[in-house]
């Protein structure tokens, strides 16, 4: 495996840098929303890589869990608060599972 150095130039700042110059250090309420936004990102992105997987489009999906497709989209795109109920009902009409860890 190749070290940080090797992969980034002298000249290049660390992505931790950044995210801490752009958002506070970690605890922060600031770099909290931060990475709550970030989590939220990735879990509207891996449902939409698990849906084109699965050749369903939203609709398709909406119709399986009893939901609009509209509500597929907000999630997909960020803009919807996702209960975990409503999670495991999303993967699940994908055939996936959801696993939490609490790190």
């Amino acid at each position: 495996m190749k070290s940080e150095t090797r992969l980034c130039p002298a000249s290049c700042t660390p992505v931790e840098e950044l995210i801490t110059e752009d958002f506070g250090h970690i605890g922060t309420e600031e770099r909290n929303q931060f990475e709550m936004e970030c989590d939220v990102f990735i879990i509207g992105e891996r449902l939409k890589d698990e849906r084109y997987k699965a050749g369903l489009t939203q609709k398709e999906l909406a119709s399986r869990i009893g939901t609009k497709k509209s509500y597929i989209s907000r999630i997909e795109n960020g803009k919807a608060d996702v209960q975990l109920s409503t999670l495991v009902k999303l993967f699940n009409g994908l055939g996936r599972q959801v696993h939490i860890r609490i790190l």
